[in-house]
């Protein structure tokens, strides 16, 4: 018997003055699996994961995670789910610890302080425990997004350019914890300008047009299956297609 999907988006179609933003988008996420949801500024992304997140609600399709429609069963669901991104840092007048702490008892996580304790450590933020998020600069307030997002040990994991304002070394620290993850049967859903990158972390990545997935495949074959050397190749001319259509209003 197959393995139900941990994500299972069908049909999703989200609308903004009559133009579609997101237009019939389906795709899974499986247990253990690094998806990488790739495409130019305007593509949907952020959209989607708005829509996954039970933020924003879509004209159509559905949403679901480990079965449960995210419409009919939001609170069950999204106990299953955490998210990290550069532009939703946590309360700046908050400290480190009291941020974790808080979210920490929103989750309901069990022995949090121990577990709490651990991802500091494990995202270098012992130092700043004390210090209020406001003062951190934006690596670091990266860092303290990434362990908020673990908090609850996630079953999928949704990270919009987790890495972008984070030096290689720890940018490179956070992939291999990503990878670790879903090792131990985490799933990710990764949006990321950085190919490289992707390539270094995604099972599969899909490409988004104009709303629409138009690719799809393993980043390391996928851009020899379109006669391109390399994923950020494939990317650009992605990327070029869907301005010319822009352009011409098709």
């Amino acid at each position: 018997m197959r393995q139900q999907p941990v994500l299972s988006v069908i049909k999703l179609r989200k609308s903004y003055s009559g133009k579609a933003v997101v237009d019939a988008v389906s795709f899974a996420v499986r247990q253990g699996e690094v998806v990488g949801l790739l495409g130019p500024n305007g593509a949907g992304k952020t959209t989607i994961l708005n829509m996954v997140l039970g933020l924003l609600g879509p004209d159509e399709g559905q949403v679901s995670i480990d079965g449960l429609d995210i419409a009919k069963y939001r609170i069950k669901a999204m106990e299953r789910v955490n998210f990290a991104a550069v532009y939703a840092p946590l309360p700046g007048n908050l400290t480190v610890e009291q941020n974790l702490r808080i979210f920490g008892m929103l989750y309901g996580v069990k022995g949090l302080t121990a577990h709490m304790n651990k991802l500091i450590v494990q995202y270098g933020l012992e130092k700043f425990r004390k210090t209020r998020c406001g003062l951190l600069s934006s690596g670091e307030q990266t860092r303290v997004s990434l362990a908020k997002a673990m908090l609850n040990t996630p079953r999928l994991l949704l990270l919009d350019e987790p890495t972008a304002s984070l030096d290689p070394a720890a940018a490179q620290d956070i992939r291999d914890g990503i990878r670790d993850y879903a090792a131990n049967g985490g799933s990710a859903l990764w949006t990321s300008h950085n190919m490289q990158e992707v390539e270094a972390v995604c099972d599969r990545v899909l490409f988004l047009s104009q709303g629409r997935i138009v690719l799809e495949g393993n980043p390391a074959g996928l851009p020899l299956e379109h006669g391109a050397k390399n994923l950020e190749e494939l990317f650009i001319r992605v990327a070029k297609e869907a301005l010319h259509l822009e352009k011409t209003g098709l």
